[in-house]
């Protein structure tokens, strides 16, 4: 009989312990054949209730890991398009000014492939991502096959003459459905998103129609059109809507450009980001005045002919010779508009030409239909250039943006946080200098800036911004602008963190220099390991336990934890004095394993691990049966469990008790 209660209680345990290393994502995967040489393959996904799955398409400030497929290359195969995905729903967190998509229940993904082998193979690849739910987060990783057979490329080579192949390639871009019942409510969020860029892009589209190459235009048009009388107004609305339909031509060309896949590139890769950056360096520089980026003569001169012609015709071609000469001026504004809109949708670049061409159309057709609100317009002058130069600015502040994105994806080292604002200090400094008319570019006039109440007042604002910024430099938070920030991790000098140090911890040193040091850091100046195997080793020298932080880059949660509760003196002097801390990065795809540790470990399909996240991951379930992040334990120098899990707490005086706990039954022993 106690035999029997044994094996049953191993039995009880066996299948906790499998349960708490199960995913919170089940993947299921099925191939339909479309004809001979075309397959499409499907990705299920089964998600847990309460939990989310991130999506392929990242949310602007998101710091969660987007899902990502990758396939292995085989000459019997290639990809039609990319992975395409359901629309997500989204949310907004006001505290890290972020947006995040995900999927909640079951999403399938789908990816066309078409076959150049008539023999039986198998297409494998790999999946990323990351799912969480309330206070926890776990990395998503995992293999997938897919067996192809019963397929004839030739047979198929000679219907494609009358079915050709691009109309396969588009043809399932209409017929996917979301399968997350949660559709409607992200079709919403998705509108307001879409709604709000509009707005921004409208608000372009004014600014624009400020420069001075298209101000002065105002009264010059509205002439011409109020010459003809009630024919003159016609043609003015048909003027105006010209002008929507060229920019609208010009976002057409952009989604094809761009479409939903070049998000999921952007949110990672440095090239693109890189482009971006010098796209508005130039834009930054063109508005200073320093050059004018311009179309060919030829092109402007031959629209300006052909509107001579007269009719619809020469209305066309008169607004196309205003678009034309405008270029110099609107598009560093119009471009910025269209970057934004690369890491969205299909419709995000039309949405947003749409909007910016109102906010230049509009205006002109309401002055030639009503030319007495000609009169309260300002007269032209040196505030249009005023005008240039802040915009000039404000592209030079956001070129670092997207230097910021590869720079902590590939651990650079380039824009640490205070790299970061002293750029932004110097940059807004010099915006305040221009304005109190210290400073002139090119096109600027030599006028007594005192008479400029605006420009006087619009200086007070932007020193005052950048007295803002300046305890930054030091360790503040900056909480306004945060979202915009290298993370807190990445500053080098935190007075905040050197106060703390000399109630303790300045005078406290590691026994041995800790491996991964040079890329990896643990916030608050607290000192500790990045190796789980380092950190046991140390812990025997020193008679100490040890506290187990598995973690994540991309984990807004253990943020969370360590800003609300790793702060506090009294856990600090615990990290400091009773506790080997060994923080261990699960999402890391970038820090490789010494050679001598590679293959050392095999994951669950008895491949080798040679990556250092894949080694934590592999740690957390195989050793403590847990699969997601934040989750702290309090272990003794050989890895036995003394307290926890624990994981998203934010309260003080639980998390202290969590950690005596370990300490308490580690000194007993």
């Amino acid at each position: 009989m106690k035999r029997l209660i044994i094996a049953l209680v191993t039995i009880c345990i066996s299948v906790l312990s499998t349960h708490a290393q199960e995913s919170p994502v089940k993947w299921s995967y099925t191939s339909t054949k479309i004809n001979d040489s075309v397959a499409e393959l499907q990705f299920k996904a089964t998600i847990q209730p309460e939990w989310h799955l991130y999506a392929q398409k990242k949310g602007e400030g998101q710091i969660e890991m987007p899902l990502t497929f990758s396939f292995t290359s085989s000459p019997q195969y290639e990809l039609i398009g990319k992975v395409i995905e359901p629309n997500p729903q989204s949310d907004y967190d006001d505290l890290l000014d972020a947006h995040s998509n995900f999927y909640t229940k079951q999403v399938t993904f789908r990816q066309r492939v078409k076959v150049k082998d008539g023999e039986p193979f198998t297409i494998k690849g790999k999946l990323d991502g990351q799912a969480c739910k309330e206070g926890r987060c776990t990395p998503v990783d995992e293999k997938f096959s897919f067996a192809l057979k019963d397929y004839h490329p030739a047979v198929a080579a000679v219907v494609e003459a009358t079915e050709p192949m691009e109309d396969l390639v588009h043809a399932d871009t209409a017929t996917i459905a979301p399968a997350s019942e949660n559709q409607e409510l992200a079709a919403t969020e998705q509108e307001e998103s879409l709604w709000r860029y509009f707005l921004l892009a409208i608000g372009g589209g004014l600014v624009g129609l400020l420069m001075p190459c298209v101000f002065p235009m105002i009264p010059m048009t509205v002439s011409f059109f109020s010459k003809e009388g009630h024919k003159g107004k016609r043609d003015a609305l048909l003027y105006g809507l010209f002008i929507v339909l060229i920019f609208l031509t010009i976002g057409l060309v952009l989604s094809a450009i761009f479409g939903a896949d070049l998000g999921n590139i952007m949110s990672t890769h440095w090239i693109p980001n890189l482009l971006f950056a010098v796209i508005f360096l130039i834009f930054a520089f063109s508005l200073l005045g320093y050059f004018e980026i311009t179309l060919p003569s030829s092109w402007v001169n031959g629209s300006a002919k052909r509107q001579r012609q007269g009719g619809i015709a020469g209305i066309f071609f008169m607004a196309l010779t205003l678009v034309l000469v405008s270029f110099s001026c609107t598009l560093p504004i119009a471009g910025a508009v269209a970057l934004n809109a690369a890491g969205g949708s299909f419709v995000k670049p039309i949405v947003g030409m749409l909007g910016f061409s109102l906010g230049i159309a509009v205006p002109f057709t309401l002055f030639a239909l009503f030319p007495n609100l000609l009169k309260k317009l300002p007269k032209s002058g040196s505030w249009m250039n005023t005008l240039k130069v802040i915009l000039a600015f404000v592209e030079l502040a956001f070129a670092l943006k997207f230097i910021n994105v590869p720079d902590q994806t590939y651990h650079w080292g380039i824009l640490d946080r205070e790299v970061y604002l002293a750029f932004w200090i110097v940059i807004f400094s010099l915006l305040g200098l221009y304005l109190l008319g210290k400073i002139r570019f090119p096109l600027d006039d030599d006028y007594p800036v005192q008479k400029s109440w605006f420009r006087f007042t619009l200086s007070i604002f932007v020193f005052a911004f950048v007295v803002y910024m300046i305890p930054g430099m030091f360790g503040a938070p900056l909480k306004a602008i945060s979202g915009w920030l290298p993370p807190m991790t990445t500053q080098d000098f935190d007075i905040s963190t050197i106060v703390r140090n000399e109630a303790g911890n300045a005078s406290f040193q590691l026994d041995e220099e800790p491996m991964y040091a040079d890329k990896l850091h643990i916030p608050f100046g607290i000192k500790g390991y990045f190796d789980y195997d380092q950190a046991l080793r140390v812990a025997k020298k020193e008679g100490k336990p040890v506290f187990l932080d598995f973690t994540g880059h991309g984990c807004t949660n253990c943020r969370n934890v360590e800003n609300a509760v790793w702060i506090d003196p009294e856990v600090r002097r615990i990290f400091t004095e009773e506790v080997v801390v060994c923080t261990m990065y699960a999402d890391d795809k970038i820090i490789k394993l010494p050679d001598e540790e590679q293959g050392k470990l095999k994951d669950a399909d008895g491949d080798p691990i040679t990556m250092l996240g894949a080694k934590n991951r592999h740690i957390e379930q195989t050793i403590y049966h847990e699969n997601s992040q934040p989750c702290y334990f309090i272990v003794d120098p050989d890895g036995k469990i003394l307290s926890g899990p624990t994981y998203y707490e934010r309260d003080k005086d639980k998390y202290i008790k969590f950690l005596r706990e370990g300490i308490d039954k580690f000194k007993k022993q």
